[in-house]
C-alpha cells in the first residue's frame, strides 16, 4: 500500500523549530510489510528511548525503568497501522519525539461510532482485513484491551493519562507525557534534597513549565515563559517571582527594568 510509510522524528528539545535553528537529531522512514512495519518501528523507537534508576519502595533497591512504558508506545503504534485511513494521499503515520513527551499521529478521524470520550470503551476496526492479519501475527489483541492496558500502564509508571486528541480533524494523536524533567533536576546532586516529590506535585502547571524551561534552556525569562503558557508578562513575572521566593529560581540582572535580566535554577 503506496501510503502505508511511518515516519519517526526526534526532536532535541520540548519543541520543534525550524530553519537557522532546527533541532531535528533523528529523522527515519519506514517503509515494507505491515508487521514488518511495526517490528522495526518497535526497534527504531526503544534506541530513542532513556534509561532512569529508580527506587523500588517494596525492595529498598533501585530498579531501571524506561521514560515510557514499553505496551503504551507500542499499542499506540499497533493502533495507528491497524486503523488509519489508507485512502488519504500523502500522508503517513508519524511518531515525533521531543524531552518531554512521544506524539503519535494517525491519519484520518475516528470513525461515527467513536469520539474521543468513548474511546476507551468502544471497539471498533476502520480496516478489518489488516486487524485480523495482525492478529494472526500477534499484534492486535481483542476486547479492546489495548486502550485500557495504556492508561493502566501510564498509571503504574506514575506518569500523567494517555491524551487523544484530533488536531485539524483530519487525524488522531496520541501523546504520551514523561516526566524527564523532574527526574533529571532531582537527580543532580546540588539540588536532589529540596526536589522532593511533594514540593514537585505542590507546583503550579506554570510553574512547572518555568522550571522546565530554566532547565532544558539554562535560563527562562519573562518573555520565554509568556509565549509558553500564552499569559500576559505580569502573570509570567508572578509565576517566576512565586518560584525565586521559593528557593528554586535566582534572578539575574542588574534592575528591574534591565532588558537582560532573566531566571536560572539555582545551584
Amino acid at each position: 500500500m503506496p501510503n502505508c510509510k511511518i515516519r519517526f522524528i526526534r526532536y532535541d528539545g520540548l519543541e520543534g523549530q525550524i530553519g537557522t535553528k532546527m533541532n531535528i537529531i533523528k529523522d527515519i522512514s519506514i517503509y515494507g510489510l505491515l508487521h514488518k512495519m511495526i517490528e522495526e518501528t518497535k526497534k527504531v523507537v526503544s534506541s530513542q528511548l532513556r534509561d532512569f534508576n529508580a527506587l523500588n519502595p517494596n525492595t529498598g533497591k533501585f530498579d531501571t525503568v524506561t521514560e515510557y512504558p514499553e505496551f503504551a508506545w507500542q499499542e499506540g503504534v499497533v493502533n495507528a497501522v491497524t486503523h488509519r485511513d489508507y485512502s488519504i494521499k500523502g500522508e503517513y503515520i508519524k511518531i515525533i519525539m521531543y524531552d518531554d513527551r512521544l506524539e503519535i499521529l494517525s491519519p484520518g478521524r475516528l470513525p461515527n461510532i467513536v469520539n474521543i470520550n468513548n474511546l476507551k470503551y468502544t471497539r471498533y476496526s476502520r480496516n478489518p482485513k489488516i486487524a485480523r492479519i495482525l492478529s494472526e501475527f500477534g499484534w492486535v489483541k481483542e476486547l479492546n484491551e489495548g486502550i485500557k492496558r495504556i492508561y493502566k500502564e501510564m498509571k503504574e509508571y506514575f506518569l500523567d493519562d494517555p491524551k487523544f486528541t484530533e488536531p485539524n480533524n483530519n487525524s488522531l494523536k496520541l501523546t504520551l507525557k514523561n516526566n524527564i524533567v523532574m527526574r533529571r533536576i532531582r537527580n543532580t546532586e546540588q539540588i536532589s534534597s529540596r526536589f522532593t516529590k511533594e514540593l514537585w506535585d505542590s507546583l503550579s502547571k506554570h510553574e512547572i513549565k518555568a522550571i522546565e524551561l530554566a532547565y532544558v534552556n539554562g535560563k527562562v525569562t519573562t518573555k520565554d515563559l509568556q509565549e509558553k503558557i500564552n499569559r500576559g508578562a505580569r502573570t509570567s513575572r508572578k509565576v517566576l517571582d512565586s518560584l525565586r521566593d521559593k528557593g528554586i529560581l535566582i534572578w539575574n540582572g542588574t534592575s528591574i527594568n534591565d532588558p537582560r535580566q532573566y531566571f536560572e535554577i539555582k545551584k
